[in-house]
């Protein structure tokens, strides 16, 4: 492809050189730099990629794309630009005002702008995302219409299955998975779009066929992420400035603004807001033989009943706004009924039936407001006793572990105090955390450090009428422990344990 076609969306400065020329391939990783390569230098907030400027000129490369403000560093050879590097005559080098928001347009040029021709649906907020992408992907695929999904938990392109790294991945990936889905047949794409996507333009370029929000509660305000709640609320809704058609949780607080920010049409929905274009009525909570449920009535826009087999008004509120995108999309009513409650997430609420008499269940709720969320959420069931286990990842912030542990005092009847990700910390310091948190409540607690004797203990110990849940991992089945992931599966682990105390009786 032409240098200059690569540009044809995107203004830019040469610096230096022929633009006229041909690129083989688009890097912004110096270690894949070479010979035809444009390279993208991202200052990023670990490393600067103008910093490798004279390797990749080692390397050959064709073009070097700088950013404004860096271009003097960029192109002098140490820290005090006292010696400018000989840059090959051939090296062709441009600049730009912003080069990840380049990278995100170059991307899209390079892989021939794939969200053109595929209906891209975002999801953003604080809670739901994940869940609402796969019930939106259960029921479009049932519906006859292929969809890709990019997620918390892995990017599904028709043919191959890839294990997510960030809930939304950097711009060339997005673009690259959507180039993927078109060629594999897919017809739509369903995505989870971060906050610190939105505000590192990684998804910049694409016009979102619907955008959707699902809630906002204070969350990813620190270093490396947002400044304050401001922030972090500003780029959430800047989903809504590129999407075609927005779908609104009308009963959060934040709705209004984000509603405000909306391009084009808006639909909402909700449970409380009576003005809202789909609502549920009429909400059920269900048990079954060790499983968990709700079931409700859709009203307003569109009129049928739904069973769900998740538990919780979050999980109501998830499908609403699945509903919702699957109107947009002429989905029938049958369908939806049919699909939604087959719809099955890795980790979230997630049903492991090991019991008829009592109900076990995995989650990722990994803080406090996670925590307190869902264990409010199962006490509509009136369980004989509601127990939480969990720990808390180490090399994080020490309050969360007080947090969490105050939460489950309050919240279960009982909590297993068990080890989380303790990564270079001691699991028994962190587990002493949590427990200081529950001391400040009545709770009942019991203190295991081996996760899965920990889960053997709540299996053995589970009585008719409880709800157990396994809090904190979700979909991940690694330990990290002092630098090293060792593999554990939750699931995995109560496999073991269920054949180990088989073997026994």
């Amino acid at each position: 492809m032409k240098l200059l076609q690569l540009f044809e969306r995107t203004d830019f400065t040469l610096v230096k050189g022929n633009p006229d020329i041909d690129i083989s391939a688009l890097v912004y990783d110096s270690r894949k730099a070479g010979p035809g390569s444009l390279f993208v230098c991202i200052a990023g907030a670990v490393s600067d990629g103008h910093n490798y400027i004279p390797d990749v000129i080692k390397k050959g490369v064709s073009a070097i794309l700088v950013q404004d403000d860096r271009l003097e560093h960029g192109l002098t050879a140490d820290e005090e630009g006292e010696e400018a590097l000989e840059v090959p005559e051939e090296t062709v080098i441009v600049s730009v005002p912003d080069t990840r928001r380049a990278l995100a347009f170059l991307s899209a040029a390079w892989f021939g702008y794939p969200a053109e021709k595929l209906p891209v649906i975002g999801i953003t907020g604080t809670k739901g995302k994940t869940t609402t992408t796969y019930m939106v992907k259960s029921v479009l695929d049932a519906a006859g219409i292929p969809t890709g999904l990019i997620g918390t938990i892995e990017v599904i392109t028709g043919k191959q299955v890839i294990k997510a790294k960030n809930t939304t991945p950097e711009s060339y990936l997005v673009q690259e998975y959507l180039r993927e889905m078109l060629d594999n047949g897919m017809k739509a794409c369903v995505m989870e779009v971060s906050s610190q996507a939105l505000k590192l333009d990684r998804t910049a370029g694409i016009l979102f066929e619907t955008g959707v929000f699902t809630n906002l509660s204070e969350d990813h305000i620190g270093p490396n992420e947002h400044t304050d709640f401001d922030d972090y609320k500003h780029a959430k809704s800047l989903l809504f400035k590129s999407s075609r058609h927005s779908i609104i949780n009308l009963d959060d607080a934040y709705a209004g603004e984000m509603i405000a920010a909306s391009e084009g049409p808006v639909t909402t929905y909700g449970i409380d807001s009576e003005e809202a274009d789909i609502r549920a009525l009429d909400i059920r909570p269900f048990r079954e033989a060790g499983r968990l449920g709700v079931s409700f009535e859709v009203a307003g826009a569109l009129h049928f009943p739904v069973k769900l087999y998740l538990p919780g008004h979050f999980s109501v509120y998830n499908a609403l706004s699945a509903i919702a995108i699957c109107r947009h999309f002429k989905v029938g009513d049958d369908v939806v009924m049919r699909a939604l409650p087959e719809a099955k997430v890795k980790g979230r609420v997630e049903l492991v039936h090991v019991s008829d008499e009592f109900t076990l269940m995995i989650d990722y709720a990994h803080n406090a407001m996670a925590l307190r969320s869902l264990l409010e959420s199962l006490r509509v069931y009136r369980p004989h006793r509601l127990i939480a286990l969990f720990g808390c990842g180490g090399n994080r912030d020490r309050n969360r572990r007080f947090d969490m542990g105050e939460a489950s005092g309050k919240l279960a009847d009982f909590t297993i105090i068990t080890s989380d990700n303790p990564r270079f910390e001691e699991p028994l310091a962190i587990m002493e955390d949590i427990r200081t948190g529950i001391s400040k409540t009545d709770g009942q607690y019991i203190m295991i450090p081996d996760r899965k004797e920990a889960i053997r203990w709540a299996i053995r110990n589970g009585e008719p009428g409880d709800i157990i849940i396994l809090a904190g991992k979700g979909h991940e089945d690694y330990q990290e422990i002092k630098g090293v992931k060792y593999p554990m599966d939750e699931r995995v682990l109560i496999k073991e344990i269920l054949e180990e105390e088989n073997a026994v009786r």
